[in-house]
C-alpha cells in the first residue's frame, strides 16, 4: 500500500484523474486533490507535470493556483520541455505572463523559451 492506504494502481488512477483536471483547467477540483495529499509536482510517465499540462492547454488560473501551492515551473518533461516553452508554442500569452512572474527560466529546456518565442513570433512576450 502507498500513502493514504491506496494501492499503486489506485494511486496511478488518482494521478491520471488529476492530470486530466489540469488539462481541462478544472482548478477547484484539482486543488482539492493537492490539498488532500497529491504532490503538486505529480507527473505522468512522460514527465508532464500538472503545471506543464495546465500551461500547455492555456489555463492561466490553474497555472497560478498550482504555483501558489508550490509547483516547480522549472520541471521539464522527458523531452526536456519546460512549461513556459509549451505555453509559448500554444500561444497562451496569459500563461506565459504568469510563468514569467513566477520566475520561469527563459533559457532552460529544449527548445528554450527564448528559442520557442523566436520560432513562433512571440519574442515580444519575453521583453521587460
Amino acid at each position: 500500500m502507498t500513502s493514504r492506504g491506496l494501492t499503486p494502481e489506485q494511486t496511478q488512477r488518482v494521478v491520471a484523474i488529476a492530470l486530466d483536471l489540469a488539462r481541462e483547467g478544472s482548478t477547484e477540483q484539482l486543488l482539492e486533490f493537492v490539498e488532500h495529499g497529491l504532490p503538486v509536482n505529480a507527473s505522468d510517465a512522460a514527465g508532464n507535470t500538472l503545471l506543464m499540462l495546465a500551461a500547455y492547454h492555456g489555463h492561466a488560473d490553474t497555472v497560478g493556483a498550482l504555483l501558489r501551492l508550490g509547483a516547480d515551473p522549472e520541471l521539464r518533461n522527458a523531452r526536456d520541455q519546460a512549461p513556459i516553452a509549451g505555453a509559448l508554442f500554444k500561444g497562451a500569452d496569459d500563461v506565459v505572463a504568469v510563468l514569467r512572474q513566477a520566475g520561469a527560466d527563459l533559457d532552460s529546456g529544449t527548445p528554450t523559451a527564448r528559442a520557442a518565442a523566436s520560432m513562433f513570433g512571440r519574442a515580444h512576450l519575453l521583453t521587460n
